[in-house]
């Protein structure tokens, strides 16, 4: 298991029952009843995905919907010519899968090792629309999910390569304090799933850029690099002001 909770949950068991199940308050299940848990849990199934497997095609039927538990999943779109772009990413707690929409509009690829709780699509759809608490939740995060895209096209459009990096740290930092149920404080370390060639497509900046952003903020002490893959946040409110984003605003988490 891998020390942050971003990639893998560690409160209890992956496989056991919904009531049990530690990005529950998080997921689409989080305002569920028991009875409805008992539903979910009749209904459910878990699958795992190496890294680089494909979750999802784009354009190709789907059979199935669910919650990321484990891992980190890339969302991206291949264009006429052939060029792929990376359009977002899923950690725990996010739905992946579109219900009421049977074809994907995205592939979905596992970055890292990916665990997968699945419901089968029209199951899903049905039982979404006899519980109004799921039905709220659903709604609830796919609004969230359309903030974010909202603030990613303003990172792409109008930010800096500084500004970008920072914020990307940001986000991460914020969603392992979020699942960890802890207040964000200086000396979270959040591991990175993307290769630096990946980061560098994710944010539409060339791979030097962002090694050079990085090597920046690592002078100025706002971030320490404990390994290629593992960055510790040293001072989160300098790194706020290093993202160009209100330090207490939540337009990021």
């Amino acid at each position: 298991m891998t020390a942050n909770p971003i990639f893998r949950v560690v409160e209890g068991p992956a496989s056991g029952r919904c009531e049990q199940c530690g990005i529950r308050k998080k997921a689409v299940c989080a305002y569920c009843s028991t009875p409805e848990l008992v539903l979910l849990d009749a209904m459910k199934s878990y699958k795992d995905f190496a890294p680089g497997e494909e979750i999802a095609a784009a354009g190709e039927e789907t059979t199935h919907v669910g919650t990321v538990v484990e891992g980190v999943v890339s969302l991206s779109k291949t264009m006429i010519d052939g060029r792929r772009q990376m359009v977002g990413l899923l950690f725990p707690s996010d739905f992946i899968g579109r219900p009421f929409r049977a074809i994907a509009p995205f592939d979905a690829v596992a970055v890292t090792h990916v665990r997968v709780c699945r419901f089968k699509r029209k199951s899903f759809e049905s039982l979404c629309e006899e519980s109004p608490n799921l039905e709220k939740r659903l709604l609830e995060m796919t609004l969230d999910e359309l903030d974010a895209s909202r603030e990613w096209m303003l990172l792409l459009g109008r930010k800096s390569a500084r500004e970008k990096l920072a914020s990307f740290l940001a986000i991460l930092a914020r969603r392992a304090a979020g699942l960890a149920d802890k207040p964000l404080a200086n000396g979270v370390t959040v591991e990175l799933a993307l290769t630096r060639e990946q980061m560098s497509e994710y944010l539409g900046l060339t791979i030097e850029t962002v090694s050079r952003q990085f090597s920046q903020l690592k002078r100025e002490g706002v971030i320490a690099l404990k390994s290629a893959r593992e960055v510790a946040i040293l001072d989160f409110a300098r790194l706020l002001d290093a993202s160009g984003d209100e330090s207490d605003g939540d337009a990021l988490y």
